[in-house]
């Protein structure tokens, strides 16, 4: 199932001055980025860097996750772990606004997204 278009166009909103917000210096941006990708009910933050084995290829990995689940109006949240697997984000595995999320990954209180 996949987002209405007004949900949709709140969550691009809400990311666009999210990522605006966080984005690394545009001089090293070519080095590491900071970005997202909105896959069915799902938000996903990357980040986004060339391959050390490849520097020509751009690699995008995810380091936080959440889903919107509709019957109950909520978000769950998620990380990825070494396993590259995505856990629940157990000291608060559901929040109520998308900027919720963005706030507990600013955070950060217990190094799951960025380590």
């Amino acid at each position: 199932m996949t987002l209405d278009i007004t949900k949709s166009v709140d969550i691009i909103e809400t990311m666009e001055n999210y990522i605006a917000k966080v984005r690394p210096r545009p001089e090293i941006r070519h080095q590491v980025d900071i970005g997202y990708e909105i896959k069915d009910q799902s938000v996903i933050l990357q980040e986004i860097r060339p391959s050390f084995r490849n520097p020509t290829e751009i690699q995008r990995n995810g380091f936080a996750k959440t889903i919107f689940v509709k019957d109950k109006n909520i978000w769950k949240v998620f990380w990825q772990r070494a396993d590259l697997k995505w856990h629940s984000y157990e000291p608060k595995p559901t929040v109520k606004q998308l900027s919720d999320f963005l706030k507990l990954v600013d955070e950060d209180k217990h190094h799951c997204f960025k380590g």
